[in-house]
C-alpha cells in the first residue's frame, strides 16, 4: 500500500537570515547545502517559492551576466513534468538568488533516512517520475549536473526534480572551476576523470539514485572521497534488490562508458512499456507524470510481447474513472457501461439542445453532472489525437479578450490562446463557442465543449466537476483612465469618480484604495460597456476591472487609455478540462509553457492590446498542479 509522505518541516529564520530577497518575503528555512541556503518565500500575490540564496558571489562583468541570463532562460523553458520550475532570479546583486516553485515534501534522502528503502509502487513511481523530469530537462537543452537524492523532492502528487541548471550557472562564473560539479557518490566516471559531461552524465546519476532508493545505501559509497571515486571508475554495483524491468534499466544507466547508456527518454519509454524509438513525446511525458502521481497512478502499463510490436490503439493511454463515487444529486447523470454505445449514438440527436444550453444565459446553475466515462474517448487529448477536432468555450462580449456578438470568425486573446492549446493537443480543426460563468461547467460535462479558456478565476466552490490546467494568465485588479488625464498613480485617484458595477472587483479596488488613505466618489454603472461609455464621455475618471479586460476595452478606442498599474490582488485564469482528465491537464500545462516560450503569448498580447497603454505580465505563470 502506498505510504503518504510526511509534510516537510520548515525551520524558523535565524538572526542572520535575510527577511526579503527580491519580491519574496522570507518566512522560514527549508534547508542548506553546498550551493546555498534555501528559504520559503512568498511573493506579493501570495504565491510560495523556494528561494535559494547562493553562497557564490557572482562576477559583474557583461559576459558573465549574459551567460547567467542564457542559462536561466533555458531553465525556465523546462516543461513542468515532475519538475520544480525556475520562476525568478537575480544573479547580479550582492545577494544572488534563484527562486523555484515550492514543493511541500521531504527530499528522497530524508525519506529513505526515516523510512528505509523503497519498493513496489513507490519505487516504480519514483523511477518513472524522475525519468520523466530528466526527459523534460534534457529536451529543453539543460544538463542537471548534480542529480542526487537531495534534489528529488517527494510531494503528495509525486516526485519532483529540483535545482536543474543551477550547477551549470555556478560553473559558468569561473569561481569554482577548481573542483568538479556534482556530489561525489552520484558523479559519473567522466566527471571524475575530467572529461566532457552531457545528458548521459545525468543518466548515470539517475541510475545511482534509483539504486540508493531501492537499497538505502549509496551505490558507490565509501569512507573517503578517494575510495568513492575509485568505486565509480572501477567497480560495478549490486542491483539484486531491484525488480525487472527496472534492474536492467538501472544497470544500463550506470555503464562506465557514456555511449552505452540509454537516454532519459529511452529510459521513460522502456519503463512505460513503449518501443524505444526516438525520444519521448509530450504524450509519453504526460503518461509518466500521471503514473508517478499516487493520486492518479500507477496505471496498468502495456508491455511489449516478445518479438511483437504493440499497436497504437492497444497502447493508447487511459485515464481511469474517479475513485470517489458521485454524490446522490449527481448519480442520475452517470450511465452504465452497457449503455455507452447507445449514448454515443444519440449524442448527435441532442447536439442542438446542448448548443442552446451553452449559449443560454438562463442555463441551470444547480448541481452539475459528473463527467461521463462512457464517452467514446478516455480524454480530451485522445479525442484530439484521434479525430483532429476540438471545441473550446470562451467568454463572450469582451472586446480583445473573448468575442462579442457579430464577431465572425470569433477572435480575441483567449480565442487564439484556446486555438493554440487545442492545436498543440493535436486538433487540426477548432470550433469556438461562447460560455458564461453559469454554464461553463455544464458545457464541459455535457461534452458541448472540450476545454474552457475564459477569464474566470474558477472559484473552488463552483469547481466540483472541472480539473484546472494552467494558469495561462495572471490577471491583476486595476483601473482604466484616460491617458491624457493627470492620473499617473494611485494617489492621483483621490477625490476622482470611480464607475462601480455590482458583483465585480470594484469593491476590492475601493478597499485597497481606502487602505492607502484614498477615497473616490462611486458612480453606479450597469455593466462594463456602460462604464466604458462613461469614461469616454468623462462622466467618470476611472473604470475598474481585471487588467486584461480593461486593456481589451481600451484597445478599440480611437484615443489612448491607460491601465494604471495598481496591480491589486491576483486572478489566475486557468483552462477548464473535464474532471479527472489529468492526461489532458498535464498536456495543456506543457502547451502553456510553449505558448510563452515560443513568443506566441507576447505576440497575441501585442496584437489584441497594443493600442492600450498597458504592460501585461509576459512571464510564464506559476503553474498549479493538476488535481
Amino acid at each position: 500500500m502506498t505510504k503518504r509522505w510526511e509534510t516537510f518541516m520548515i525551520e524558523p529564520l535565524g538572526s542572520g537570515d535575510p527577511k526579503q530577497l527580491g519580491p519574496f518575503t522570507l518566512s522560514g528555512r527549508i534547508g542548506e547545502g553546498g550551493q546555498g541556503t534555501v528559504y520559503l518565500g512568498t511573493d506579493p500575490s501570495g504565491e510560495r517559492a523556494a528561494v535559494k540564496l547562493l553562497h557564490v558571489k557572482f562576477s559583474g562583468d557583461a559576459m558573465a551576466r549574459s551567460r547567467f541570463a542564457r542559462e536561466l532562460r533555458a531553465a525556465e523553458r523546462v516543461a513542468s513534468f515532475c519538475t520544480a520550475r525556475v520562476i525568478a532570479a537575480d544573479l547580479e546583486g550582492d545577494t544572488p538568488y534563484i527562486a523555484s516553485e515550492y514543493i511541500d515534501g521531504p527530499s528522497l534522502r530524508e525519506q529513505i533516512d526515516r523510512s528505509g528503502p523503497m519498493s513496489g509502487d513507490d519505487l516504480e513511481r519514483l523511477a518513472v517520475g524522475t525519468a520523466t523530469a530528466l526527459t523534460a530537462i534534457h529536451q529543453a537543452g539543460i544538463i542537471h549536473r548534480d542529480f542526487k537524492p537531495d534534489n528529488v523532492l517527494l510531494a503528495t502528487d509525486g516526485p519532483r526534480v529540483v535545482d536543474f541548471g543551477i550547477s551549470r550557472i555556478l560553473d559558468s562564473t569561473g569561481t569554482i572551476t577548481s573542483r568538479a560539479i556534482g556530489t561525489p557518490a552520484y558523479m559519473a566516471p567522466e566527471q571524475v576523470s575530467g572529461d566532457d559531461v552531457g545528458a548521459y552524465t545525468d543518466v548515470f546519476a539517475w541510475g545511482a539514485t534509483i539504486a540508493y532508493a531501492a537499497t538505502g545505501q549509496a551505490a558507490f559509497g565509501a569512507k573517503s572521497i578517494a575510495a568513492v571515486l575509485n568505486r565509480i571508475l572501477n567497480h560495478d554495483i549490486d542491483l539484486t534488490p531491484l525488480p525487472e524491468p527496472l534492474r536492467g534499466v538501472v544497470a544500463a544507466s550506470v555503464s562506465k562508458r557514456p555511449a552505452d547508456r540509454p537516454t532519459a527518454g529511452q529510459i521513460l519509454l522502456r519503463l512505460l512499456g513503449h518501443p524505444e524509438t526516438g525520444d519521448a513525446s509530450t504524450v509519453v511525458m504526460t503518461q509518466g507524470a500521471l503514473v508517478a502521481n499516487p493520486e492518479t497512478g500507477p496505471f496498468p502499463v502495456v508491455k511489449d510481447v516478445a518479438g511483437k510490436d504493440v499497436d497504437d490503439e492497444t497502447r493508447a493511454f487511459r485515464v481511469p474513472p474517479p475513485q470517489k463515487p458521485p454524490s446522490k444529486r449527481a448519480k442520475k447523470w452517470w450511465l452504465p457501461a452497457s449503455m455507452a454505445a447507445a449514448a454515443a449514438l444519440v449524442l448527435g440527436g441532442v447536439a442542438v439542445v446542448v448548443t442552446l444550453m451553452v449559449n443560454s444565459p438562463d442555463a441551470a446553475t444547480k448541481a452539475s453532472p459528473a463527467p461521463s466515462r462512457s464517452a467514446p474517448y478516455a480524454s480530451v487529448l485522445e479525442k484530439a489525437r484521434r479525430t483532429g477536432k476540438l471545441t473550446i468555450g470562451v467568454k463572450g462580449d469582451l472586446p480583445g479578450v473573448g468575442f462579442g456578438p457579430g464577431d465572425e470568425p470569433p477572435t480575441g486573446f483567449e480565442v487564439e490562446v484556446g486555438r493554440y492549446l487545442a492545436k498543440e493537443l493535436g486538433a487540426k480543426s477548432v470550433e469556438v463557442r461562447e460560455v458564461t460563468a453559469y454554464n461553463r461547467v455544464q458545457a464541459l460535462t455535457s461534452g458541448a465543449v472540450d476545454l474552457v479558456v475564459a477569464t474566470y478565476a474558477w472559484e473552488t466552490s463552483r469547481n466540483d466537476w472541472a480539473t484546472l490546467a494552467g494558469p495561462y494568465y495572471q490577471a491583476r485588479n486595476d483601473v482604466l483612465v484616460a491617458d491624457d488625464s493627470n492620473i499617473r498613480s494611485a494617489a492621483d485617484l483621490r477625490g476622482k469618480r470611480l464607475c462601480v458595477r455590482p458583483g465585480t472587483n470594484a469593491t476590492e479596488i475601493q478597499k485597497w484604495l481606502a487602505g492607502q488613505g484614498i477615497a473616490m466618489e462611486a458612480v453606479k454603472g450597469t455593466d462594463a460597456g456602460h462604464c466604458m461609455d462613461m469614461l469616454r464621455t468623462r462622466l467618470v475618471d476611472a473604470f475598474p476591472g481585471d487588467d486584461i479586460m480593461l486593456a481589451g476595452f481600451a484597445n478599440r478606442e480611437a484615443v489612448k487609455y491607460r491601465v494604471l498599474g495598481l496591480g491589486v490582488g491576483s486572478a489566475r485564469y486557468s483552462v477548464g478540462v473535464p474532471k479527472g482528465d489529468f492526461e489532458t491537464c498535464e498536456a495543456v500545462r506543457h502547451a502553456i509553457v510553449k505558448l510563452f516560450d515560443s513568443g506566441t503569448a507576447r505576440s497575441l498580447l501585442a496584437e489584441f492590446f497594443g493600442n492600450a497603454v498597458f504592460t501585461p505580465d509576459r512571464s510564464i505563470p506559476v503553474k498549479v498542479p493538476c488535481r
